[in-house]
């Protein structure tokens, strides 16, 4: 009884501390914090406070979520990429293909910093087909400098694992034949010829910006340039010494299996990432991507399954990719419906455009860069067409008037992208055949595997 009356006062002193606090943190978070019918917090800028001249704003949890999908987009080449590639290929020429990724990557980052942010996302020159040089060598950028409400140093970053990925796609298509020299080369001037002005027309408020293309992520910017140009090269450069009969199957479809999980959990920051900001759009973006990943994973293993009577785990994960890419330009577009309608669509349409340019054509992209991510993102770009129309299969909306009239400008914009890259990918192998003596290495090279000859490692060494 004692004890009690002596610890009372404290106990009663305790829990008035505790309410006042209480009421204080409320306090706070209601100044913060925002309901779903509540007006605007103090911190935001209403469009009457908003004059024109008025300087953008700083969003942490902007700039937060923009980081994060940076990281996420970097990864999906390094090491996603590189290890999907790297298990489809033979064990004497993993390492070459993982250097080819690792490479490219660096050389990318320096000629992005150099002239390729400011010709693909500037618009100094005035052109509707190029940039402008005001932002060379990043000479224009403080620490302070925004892009919208987080800071430009972060929009570069982000943008830079876009032309860091775009040429590493190609890989896919010349394992096991190119020179390691022809290979830098032709990725440098591939970069700044035919990504910096795709990226620009649609991107960077270019002529397509301007007749309302929806690209949202890269199906036009990525997958037409590197899938056209991965087709013009696989067949400038020729047939790998045993096709299409001899050929060895994947030394690792363990690792094929790991890079495309890579490649899957990367793609929230491709697709969601180009949203710019934490909200509904990144949301709706990352559902429907993974929606048409496992739909077009699911649809490629059954018509595979039937067709040889085994399902593969190279094939499923190789629909995984498929439609991965094809959802890509319409991702800000599409709802639930319409993505596992593009992954479907990906599952079939680019299973059989594999065997065509291999059978058909006679053309040997290795990895299958054309079928998969040319005519994926293709497929993806001109569907978003119909399938983003408002209240169609949950659409959100196109930029044109009718689906007729949108269907026009995207494949103006495929067809302008193809023909930008054809052309330019055979100019450019023609200057980098002769600046390096021919693209290709001799016959024995071949035949010994690239890890040696070009590298002087070994994938592999077992002691």
């Amino acid at each position: 009884m004692e004890t009690l009356k002596l610890t009372k006062p404290y106990l009663i002193a305790f829990f008035m501390v505790i309410f006042n606090f209480s009421a204080v943190a409320q306090n706070a978070t209601s100044e913060t914090a925002l309901g779903p019918n509540e007006e605007a917090s103090v911190q935001a800028i209403t469009p009457e406070e908003e004059g024109e001249g008025s300087a953008p704003v700083l969003s942490h949890g902007n700039t937060a979520w923009m980081l994060t999908a940076t990281a996420l987009v970097l990864f999906m080449t390094l090491p996603g990429l590189a290890l999907f590639y790297g298990g489809l290929v033979q064990s004497k020429n993993v390492l070459s293909v993982l250097m080819h990724c690792f490479a490219i990557a660096c050389l990318a980052s320096l000629i992005w910093f150099a002239i390729g942010y400011s010709l693909s996302l500037t618009p100094g020159s005035g052109k509707s087909w190029i940039g402008g040089t005001e932002a060379f060598f990043l000479q224009h950028l403080s620490a302070d400098s925004l892009n919208g409400d987080h800071p430009e140093t972060v929009w570069i970053m982000f943008q830079m694992t876009f032309a860091i990925i775009t040429p590493a796609l190609i890989v896919g298509a010349f394992v096991e034949r190119m020179k390691f020299s022809s290979v830098m080369l032709f990725s440098g001037l591939w970069l700044i010829v035919v990504y910096c002005p795709v990226c620009y027309w649609v991107w960077g408020g270019g002529w397509l910006a301007e007749l309302g293309v929806i690209d949202f992520a890269g199906g036009i910017v990525v997958h037409a340039t590197a899938g056209a140009s991965a087709l013009t090269l696989a067949w400038m450069l020729g047939r790998r010494n045993g096709f299409p009969r001899n050929l060895k199957p994947p030394h690792s479809p363990g690792m094929v299996m790991t890079g495309a999980a890579m490649l899957w959990v990367g793609w929230f920051g491709f697709n969601a990432g180009s949203a710019g900001a934490a909200d509904t759009s990144a949301g709706m973006a990352m559902l429907v991507t993974h929606l048409s990943a496992a739909t077009a994973s699911l649809v490629w293993m059954l018509v595979e399954w039937k067709k040889t009577g085994k399902p593969g785990l190279v094939g499923i994960v190789t629909g995984t990719i498929a439609g991965l890419a094809t959802i890509t330009p319409a991702s800000g577009s599409v709802g639930p419906l319409g993505a596992i309608i593009i992954g479907a669509s990906a599952g079939i349409i680019c299973y059989y455009a594999c065997g065509f340019i291999k059978e058909k054509l006679g053309v040997d992209d290795s990895l299958d860069v054309a079928a998969v991510h040319g005519i994926g993102g293709i497929l993806g770009t001109l569907l978003v067409s119909y399938l983003g129309v408002g209240g169609t299969f949950g659409g959100l909306g196109i930029n044109k008037e009718t689906a007729s009239e949108q269907l026009a400008v995207q494949a103006q914009g495929c067809l302008a992208a193809i023909a930008l890259s054809v052309v330019a990918t055979y100019i450019i192998v023609k200057v980098v055949g002769m600046l390096t003596g021919g693209i290709r290495v001799s016959e024995d090279e071949e035949t010994k595997g690239l890890d040696q000859a070009a590298h002087g490692e070994n994938g592999y060494s077992l002691n």
